[in-house]
């Protein structure tokens, strides 16, 4: 099973420390980003990984590479884990020559993908699922659209609408539409309805066709969501509401909050932030140090 990883993006966001490392290698409790992305996939049923870099990403490659300089650290168990991970799984890299957006990086892909279809993971989110996100998107297509595509949904309060992809459709379950409208970040008047994608994605090969056929939108960019419409007009595309939760690592405040949520749950350092958060802020005006 294929899966693609678009991690191609500049991290403006998180300027200046993005502009000589990858946002995907921000870490969360000591492990970056890109590896739960990968895990993940791994966890979905993915054997045959496509990781979409550009420009200044090297350390991508670096990391699910075997580095011997290391010697006997690499018996730790964390390294032991990320060999497992490089094991259990082939992974390439292909460069995406222009950050021309998300469903051009997808496109980058579409040698190595092949008539298949298969799984696409953004390369800042990362989900805590059961059964895994890619499984359950599987699961609907063989359900529902056998040969089409399914997209992951959660629903959004309706003043956070217009950050993101919004769908609307005709309800096959509680969980499950069919999809028939795609909207990218509309205002909430204007919505289909609360139902975000959240950037995991079962595709069959005709969404590159469908990418091709799409003009360019704002900042000269192909929308993934407008080439999804595009293919939602030609085959069923199935929205599914995902079991299981979402951490958004894309803005410095979501990757903060990751951090945090996944750091009291560890037992190494749940009881040290607990007292750093019961500490409250700095009471009264601090003053400068001296240097008498």
């Amino acid at each position: 099973m294929k899966v693609v990883i678009p991690a191609a993006g500049l991290g403006t966001r998180f300027l200046p420390a993005t502009k000589s490392m990858p946002k995907e290698m921000l870490p969360v409790v000591g492990r970056p980003v890109i590896q739960y992305v990968v895990e993940e996939a791994v966890a979905g049923g993915a054997d045959d990984i496509i990781i979409v870099t550009g420009r200044g990403k090297r350390s991508l490659e670096d990391h699910f590479d075997h580095n011997p300089d290391l010697g006997a650290w690499n018996s730790q168990p964390a390294l032991q884990r990320l060999e497992t991970l490089i094991e259990t799984a082939t992974i390439h890299f292909v460069r995406q020559r222009n950050p021309l957006g998300l469903a051009q990086a997808v496109l980058c892909a579409q040698q190595h993908v092949g008539q298949e279809p298969f799984g696409v993971l953004l390369g800042d989110s990362i989900y805590e699922c059961e059964p895994p996100v890619l499984r359950q998107l599987r699961s609907a297509v063989d359900r529902w659209a056998p040969g089409g595509s399914a997209i992951a949904l959660e629903v959004v309060p309706e003043d956070r609408v217009d950050h993101y992809g919004i769908v609307g459709g005709t309800q096959l379950s509680p969980t499950a539409i069919r999809v028939q409208q795609l909207v990218e970040k509309p205002r909430p008047q204007d919505a289909p309805s609360r139902l975000a994608l959240t950037g995991a994605y079962w595709l069959s090969p005709r969404i590159f066709d469908c990418i091709r056929a799409t003009p360019p939108g704002r900042r000269n960019e192909v929308e993934l969501t407008d080439a999804l419409q595009r293919l939602a007009d030609q085959e069923p595309v199935i929205g599914v509401v995902i079991e299981g939760r979402r951490f958004d690592t894309g803005t410095p405040l979501l990757w903060f909050e990751t951090n945090l949520r996944f750091g009291l749950r560890d037992p190494e350092y749940r009881a040290a932030l607990e007292r750093v958060l019961g500490e409250g802020p700095p009471v009264g005006p601090t003053s400068p140090p001296s240097h008498e």
